[in-house]
């Protein structure tokens, strides 16, 4: 499997690490691309160094590069997922705004008919927000806000964080085992 994974410089670069971690452990191919903005987030608001991250994936791109092989729908990827998705990045996405490779990439994945996964962490919406989240499913991408569900009784933020990247792989169809699912049997 090849998956492109964007990083946007919304808050949640967390999300990112942790999938990025899971899909090398599972020896799957990642392309990614980091944001200027995201990685000053990396920074402000983890522990990790941005050379950390970016060897976790099997090949790293330059924000601007126009010419790197997934701006092509000729060279196969299995889908995209952009996480965090900043509402700057959404809103390019949304209308086809290709200023840059994220961009660009999430395009090709749509018009070839690929997943595309979007993993918006902002709250509260605005209205333009919700707008942008619309037409970008409207074109065929997943919306998958970055809402931790609650009833497999997380006890770390971790627990959180692998819930949530647990959605985004569910989307994906892979495998994986790193959140309890929900059973419909409740206990009292």
């Amino acid at each position: 499997m090849r998956l492109v994974i964007g990083m946007s410089g919304g808050s949640g670069v967390i999300y990112a690490i942790r999938l990025l971690e899971i899909l090398k452990q599972m020896n799957l191919e990642t392309h990614l691309i980091i944001t200027p903005a995201a990685r000053e987030t990396i920074i402000f608001e983890t522990d990790y160094q941005v050379s950390y991250v970016e060897s976790l994936a099997s090949v790293n791109y330059r924000y601007k590069d126009i010419s790197a092989a997934i701006t092509s729908g000729s060279f196969p990827t299995d889908g995209m997922v952009v996480v965090p998705c900043s509402m700057k990045t959404l809103s390019g996405i949304a209308h086809a705004y290709e200023e840059n490779l994220l961009i660009r990439a999430a395009l090709v994945t749509l018009k070839e008919r690929r997943p595309l996964v979007l993993v918006p962490r902002e709250t509260p919406l605005a209205i333009s927000h919700i707008r942008n989240m619309l037409m970008a499913a409207e074109a065929g991408a997943v919306i998958l806000p970055a809402m931790p569900g609650f009833y497999h009784k997380p006890k770390t933020v971790d627990d959180m964080v692998n819930h949530v990247v647990g959605k985004i792989l569910d989307v994906l169809g892979i495998k994986h085992n790193i959140y309890r699912r929900w059973s419909g049997k409740v206990t009292c």
